[in-house]
């Protein structure tokens, strides 16, 4: 995999770049749909492809390792092949889910032992397994076995979760290259920089896994129920350490005004469930604010859902249709909602690279900030 850095911008940390991988190339800054179970909910390829424009998308280690199985995908050739996306595919490691599992798992030097959301049934994540999982499903990008540290986490607590995820970290990397790709493709992995909200913690952390030379860097444990300020503060202490001529990943982030915010500071890609899953509920993005399309305001509204983003969705869908289709749990409501969504993220990220490589980004940034935190 290849990162060629194509500009930054004037007056802000934001650049453009280049991401090479054997499955495609990736204009930077990018978006990436989730895809937790090895598709987009809702989405078909087409659509991702074609109206989406989407360019690289996530799978989990987690979720797919308990279902369908390992065995199964490497059966079908690995996700590629099982989903039938011949694009990038990156994989979560599942740290983010074990975490976020609570009292049904336990961590140790070992790994995380946990139970199955699905049968109960109970399992062991270790660094090493981890890494093997991620071999067989085959995505492009790995991501290193990690403890997400809470958003609330004290001083102590952040440190010592650091310095287990820094040695869960090292037999990830040994594993890494103890083992090759299984289906005639690179694979890459990148290291996950945690530390809290504490930025001794970040700092040590980021110049850690400096080490590795790796072929791209993630950011962690951020968007966790810490202040947007501390998480815009931690972003800045890492990205001061981390080299400029390597993809850098914000994991799990976030609303729009997050990713620009992010994308000034330096931030190279972005995934994160909300245009989905918010898109299910009735909230959708547009170039001027946020809207819940339950609201009866919209009833009778034809207008389309976002008149200045002509790529969106199809304009036969109005607002008032769309509402329609929401209030009577109807399932293309859904669909339509979480394409629209994705569709305007892909956008947001593609206009910023334009804005970039025009030197006016951040002019169009702070513009941008004021329409998108708009509640119409």
């Amino acid at each position: 995999m290849q990162f060629e850095l194509k500009h930054k911008a004037n007056q802000s940390k934001a650049r453009a770049g280049l991401l090479s991988t054997d499955h495609g190339v990736i204009e930077t800054p990018i978006f990436m749909p989730v895809g937790t179970a090895g598709s987009v909910k809702g989405i078909h390829k087409k659509d991702l492809k074609e109206d989406i424009q989407a360019q690289i998308i996530l799978g989990n280690t987690y979720h797919l390792y308990l279902r369908p199985g390992t065995s199964i995908i490497e059966q079908a050739g690995g996700l590629h092949r099982f989903n039938g996306w011949d694009g990038p595919i990156l994989t979560d490691s599942g740290g983010y889910q074990v975490f976020s599992l609570g009292d049904i798992r336990k961590l140790s030097e070992e790994g995380a032992r946990f139970q199955s959301h699905i049968d109960g049934s109970y399992h062991l994540f270790t660094p090493e397994s981890v890494m093997d999982v991620q071999r067989t499903i085959g995505a492009d990008i790995m991501m290193a076995f990690d403890e997400c540290t809470p958003g609330d986490a004290d001083f102590a607590y952040a440190k010592k979760s650091l310095e287990l995820t820094q040695r869960w970290l090292a037999r990830c990397f040994n594993q890494f290259e103890k083992t090759t790709p299984k289906y005639g493709y690179g694979q890459s992995l990148f290291p996950i920089v945690q530390g809290g909200v504490y930025p001794a913690l970040r700092a040590k952390a980021a110049q850690d896994v400096l080490q590795y030379n790796s072929d791209g860097y993630a950011i962690g444990g951020l968007s966790v129920g810490e202040p947007e300020a501390d998480m815009y503060a931690m972003i800045e202490v890492v990205n001061e350490i981390l080299p400029e001529n390597r993809p850098r990943y914000l994991m799990g982030v976030g609303t729009p005004v997050n990713i620009l915010e992010g994308i000034d500071r330096g931030i190279d890609m972005f995934d994160c469930v909300m245009p989905t899953r918010n898109g299910r509920n009735g909230m959708l993005f547009t170039q001027k604010g946020i809207i819940n399309i339950r609201n009866k305001k919209w009833a009778d509204d034809f207008t389309p859902v976002d008149p200045d983003g002509t790529s969106f969705v199809d304009h036969q869908y109005s607002r008032a249709f769309l509402r329609h289709l929401v209030i009577s749990g109807e399932m293309l409501g859904a669909q339509i909602a979480s394409q629209h969504n994705l569709a305007f993220y892909l956008w947001l990220v593609k206009e910023a690279r334009r804005q970039i490589l025009n030197n006016t980004f951040r002019e169009w940034k702070d513009q941008m900030v004021k329409q998108l935190s708009v509640r119409l």
